[in-house]
């Protein structure tokens, strides 16, 4: 990464590296019968800048989908995020022991598992994508009315795939799928374009990814109605060939059959 380029999340950090553990915790709300369950979630996420030159350590507290409280090591202390959460926060800002461990996250958990992730390659790591095109039919559509462009194997899962036709991006009609992993640090996508195609017209599938050093395109071009028409010609004419070659064919094997054989010339009287 050259100097001054920065890792992080959201549009403050670019290319975030984010490690995240979630706590989830089942409690009754009684110690009777209970009325209902809720669900409480500590959630730890590490903001990068430059490696590890910058880090920033941030604990969430999430109650039934609402963030109560968190800690941030830019501020050192717990800050309350709703009513719910500010005497629990107050409580913690006040023993020095509970703070001195979360200051010192930024080491024990977010470096120390910055260094994990380079050992196993995960930092840095790129794989190229394998870009594959194709069309598909729909129920009763006589013709294929989508292209697909298949995206697998790349890593990591920042990727930019655009749709072009005969030169120009096209934006109506594409639709994408989730971007899924496939439990080998690599991701795979698809992403489908509605399309009526005309004679000559050219499309192309353009994957840009910071494994490849220049954008990947993969055209895929209409087939014309002339050339379609010279396909069907050739099978017609073989066809009608054939009815005229079988025939023909049998009668003559048939006088063949028939014909008296020639006789030598010294057995003749």
């Amino acid at each position: 990464m050259g100097p001054g380029r920065s890792l992080g999340a959201g549009s403050r950090w670019a290319g975030a590296l984010l490690v995240t553990l979630t706590v989830l915790r089942t409690r009754l709300a009684h110690c009777t019968e209970p009325e209902g369950l809720f669900l409480y979630q500590a959630k730890s996420d590490c903001y990068f800048t430059n490696g590890t030159e910058r880090v920033r350590f941030l604990e969430r507290h999430i109650y039934d989908r609402q963030q109560v409280l968190h800690f941030d090591s830019d501020l050192g202390l717990f800050v309350a995020d709703t009513a719910m959460g500010r005497a629990q926060a107050e409580y913690w800002n006040k023993n020095p022991a509970k703070l001195a461990d979360e200051r010192a996250s930024v080491d024990t958990f977010c470096r120390y598992n910055y260094g994990v992730a380079q050992t196993g390659k995960v930092i840095g790591r790129a794989v190229q994508p394998e870009v594959t095109v194709f069309p598909t039919k729909s129920g009763s559509q006589p013709h294929a009315h989508l292209l697909v462009c298949s995206v697998t194997g790349f890593y990591p899962g920042e990727i930019e795939i655009k749709w072009l036709k005969n030169g120009q991006e096209q934006t109506a009609g594409v639709v994408s799928t989730e971007l899924l992993q496939n439990g080998d640090w690599t991701f795979q996508i698809l992403v489908m374009l509605e399309m009526s195609p005309r004679r000559g017209d050219v499309y192309a599938c353009q994957v840009q990814h910071v494994s490849l050093p220049e954008p990947l395109t993969v055209r895929w071009e209409a087939q014309s109605d002339a050339a379609r028409s010279k396909m069907l010609t050739g099978v017609g004419g073989f066809v009608l060939g054939l009815i005229f070659l079988v025939p023909g064919l049998a009668i003559y094997l048939r006088n063949k059959k028939g014909r008296p054989l020639p006789q030598p010339a010294g057995l003749l009287s």
